[in-house]
């Protein structure tokens, strides 16, 4: 694993209800830059609800979370969350099944468009120049992540887990600092978990990207995470390498089970 820096992401005393429902409380914790985060625990302990408060499709009661330092996620928009570096993948899959592998990932480029309409329209100079950029990046992904012979096939004709992998794809197309993994293996067979463990290690030490990880394959977790955040009903019950993790008594009674 690579050194670990300074913190990219700070959640602070976050707590999120539904109607009366605590799905989280008090919940801290932060991801330095350079890492993979692990967030594990049983379903429906508030796992995918803290991903959706950073990526901000929930807006939480209380708490706050920092990103690269000063900027308040609870405060901002979604659109500019994901210009500020952050992108996240799905539980269930999110892509456009009618359009190609290759126009899921150049729909992703749109927040680094700088052109006018108009000059989109005109498809001259500058912008037939940033088209050129934005494909590049997109050709460097569909060889990076192997989907080269599927790049022009409908996306809701594709299996399961070639449409997980472009969805990662896509993820990756927005060139993120830090990269939300929610269950990336769920539903795949043993082949398909192995090739997605490999690109995420990839993403990670070949593309620099920091990695929040949702994951219920705790081999895998307890491979390749630097730090592991457990949680249970909502709370926050330890943190720590994994190897940490591994021997809490807390962590063991709510979801590891005994050996």
């Amino acid at each position: 694993m690579s050194q670990l820096i300074a913190p990219i992401l700070n959640v602070d005393s976050v707590s999120l209800s539904f109607g009366g429902n605590a799905a989280l409380s008090e919940v801290s914790f932060d991801v330095l830059r350079g890492e993979i985060r692990a967030i594990i625990g049983p379903n429906g302990a508030g796992k995918t609800s803290i991903l959706n408060c950073i990526s901000g499709f929930y807006r939480p009661q209380h708490g706050h979370i920092y990103f690269k330092g000063d900027t308040d996620l609870t405060q901002t928009r979604t659109d500019q969350i994901a210009r500020l570096g952050l992108a996240r993948t799905f539980q269930n899959i999110a892509l456009y099944t009618g359009l190609s592998t290759l126009d899921n990932l150049m729909a992703a480029r749109h927040i680094h468009m700088k052109q006018t309409a108009l000059q989109s329209a005109l498809y001259w100079g500058p912008a037939r120049r940033e088209e050129v950029r934005h494909r590049q990046v997109v050709e460097d992904i569909i060889d990076f992540l192997e989907i080269a012979h599927i790049r022009k096939a409908v996306v809701g004709a594709l299996p399961y887990g070639l449409r997980k992998r472009v969805e990662l794809g896509r993820a990756l197309a927005m060139e993120p600092e830090l990269l939300l993994l929610d269950e990336p293996m769920a539903g795949m067979n043993l082949e398909e978990k192995e090739d997605m463990a490999r690109f995420i290690l990839d993403i990670y030490e070949r593309r620099g990207v920091t990695i929040v990880l949702i994951e219920h394959d705790m081999g895998l977790v307890m491979d390749i995470s630097d730090r592991v955040v457990v949680l249970d009903f909502g709370r926050k019950i330890a943190d720590g390498p994994p190897d940490d993790i591994k021997r809490d008594p807390a962590v063991i009674h709510a979801y590891l089970g005994e050996a």
